[in-house]
């Protein structure tokens, strides 16, 4: 239990910060607003919650702590429904309740009908001949402890279906623009994380062609729903199947799922150069940094201008859906593209492409700027079908754009068992919560009330227990009883 407490407490953080596996730019987003604390929260691994050692080590021990007690209880529990129930307590007036009553029925008899009685009732019956009369032990509820085990078990086996999950299941993300596709190979995506037994040969040949997205909005702006018009083909070269998708309706193939988990916009550029080359539809994806509305920033990068310069040229640039200039400065005030205009900076230089240093799509080489190997040459705001002239001669005009799709695939090879150990958790459950477990002990003795050989009386004793509270106990002492007295005039009763 406390281990399972911890589990649910370290999962806390998880829906408390952005995590990589799932919106990598609200992580980037989560640095840009919070330098200071952002990094020290990465080292405590604040991003990627559920792959921290600290959360696997609770995992391990919650694990290795459900074997350590399942392995004893389930070897006990069958041992406890082969055996018959437990002998009849010598003190029968010790227990919580009891009753005694002499009826004038043979001892006999008394047994066979309380046995009767209580077999009805399902009850597993032990009866025991004794010097002078008959002891009966009886119980039922032993299914309650079934259950109990049986949620046991599905829990543990839900640890090793997500663990198996992790194992040889894998997330690839990628941002695909309307029009454009994605074939399902790690190469292709933005980022991927795939277990430690994935065979990155052996991935389901899925490809995807993104031809229409829509985004719906609510009346006060923000995004309400996302749903984009895809075609499939299970390999390449074979037929395309048509097929919508959105946020909780995903695509399914195979054990792979393709969730769409956000948008943004592409804005599209022709780039005219002084000597008459002509760039056209220059296009790079934007990223939302307000999710009210989605004001983007982004970077368009041409790395070979073609004139034997060796020159590339890029446009840094922010896109408004909804533009409004402030002070001189755009901005924008509705994540619904009514307006839409681009604030764009051009640099000409050296990108530094191939310097053999990681560099993010999404942003400039720094430290290119900063030792002039990359130049700025102009800046602009535009609306669609402006253009501006930079300092070179250059020519940049802002065509439109089209929407994105953030793409998620998944690949969960554990996750029919997880939906199966999640149901038996579920009757085990409801089995140890619903079903009562009552024990009933009875002890009926011959007396002599006279010198006829006939006139005998029958003492009954009897006591119950039960798990839970002593009510049900009782009025099943007393049906018991009742069915007992009712054959038979009483000689007395008394009990409690």
């Amino acid at each position: 239990m406390v281990l399972l407490f911890l589990l649910a407490l370290a999962a806390v953080p998880g829906s408390l910060f952005p995590q990589r596996s799932l919106t990598p730019s609200a992580v980037a987003r989560y640095f840009r607003e919070n330098p200071d604390l952002a990094p020290v929260l990465d080292r405590l691994w604040m991003f990627d919650v559920f792959a921290s050692p600290w959360f696997s080590a609770i995992y391990l021990l919650l694990f290795i702590s459900l074997i350590g007690c399942l392995v004893p209880r389930c070897t006990e529990h069958l041992r406890a429904l082969r055996a018959e129930p437990p002998p009849v307590p010598r003190h029968l007036h010790r227990l919580p309740v009891h009753t005694e009553n002499t009826v004038s029925l043979p001892s006999e008899t008394v047994a066979e009908q309380l046995e009767a009685d209580l077999r009805s009732a399902r009850f597993r019956v032990s009866r025991r001949s004794i010097p002078g009369g008959v002891e009966i032990s009886a119980e039922r509820g032993r299914v309650k402890e079934t259950g109990n085990l049986v949620f046991h078990v599905s829990l543990l086996a839900l640890l090793v279906a997500l663990a198996g999950g992790k194992l040889w299941g894998y997330e690839g993300s990628i941002l695909v623009t309307e029009g454009d596709g994605f074939c399902n190979s790690f190469q292709q995506y933005d980022r991927y994380v795939a277990g430690p037994l994935v065979d990155p040969d052996g991935l389901t040949p899925l490809c995807f062609d993104l031809e229409d997205f829509r985004a719906t909005y609510e009346p006060n702006g923000t995004p309400a729903s996302f749903t984009a018009d895809i075609g499939v083909q299970a390999e390449p070269g074979a037929a395309t199947e048509q097929t919508t998708i959105g946020v909780n309706d995903p695509f399914r193939s195979d054990g792979d799922r393709l969730y769409v988990t956000g948008h943004g916009f592409t804005p599209l550029f022709t780039v005219t150069l002084p000597g008459g080359q002509v760039f056209e539809q220059l296009s790079a994806p934007f990223l939302p940094r307000d999710s009210t509305t989605f004001a983007s920033e982004g970077v368009v990068k041409l790395p070979d201008l073609g004139d034997g310069s060796g020159d590339g040229f890029a446009l840094e640039g922010f896109f408004a859906p909804t533009g409004l200039i402030q002070g001189g400065v755009l901005t924008s005030v509705d994540a619904r593209p009514l307006n839409p205009q681009v604030a764009i900076v051009g640099y000409r230089g050296y990108l530094g492409l191939d310097s053999g240093a990681p560099q993010s799509v999404f942003t400039l080489d720094q430290r290119q700027i900063d030792v002039g190997a990359l130049n700025q040459i102009g800046e602009a705001n535009l609306d669609i079908g402006e253009s501006a002239e930079f300092e070179d001669g250059t020519v940049v005009r802002f065509d439109g754009f089209r929407e994105f799709a953030a793409l998620q695939v998944s690949h969960d090879p554990g996750q029919v068992a997880v939906l199966i150990s999640a149901i038996t958790m579920l009757l085990g459950l409801l089995v140890t919560l619903l079903v009562r477990r009552e024990r009933v002990f009875a002890r009926i003795a011959s007396s002599q009330v006279s010198s006829s050989v006939d006139d005998r009386s029958t003492t009954v004793s009897m006591a119950g227990l039960a798990l839970g509270g002593n009510g049900d106990i009782r009025e099943r002492l007393h049906g018991l009883t009742s069915s007992l007295l009712g054959d038979s005039q009483p000689g007395q009763h008394h009990g409690r």
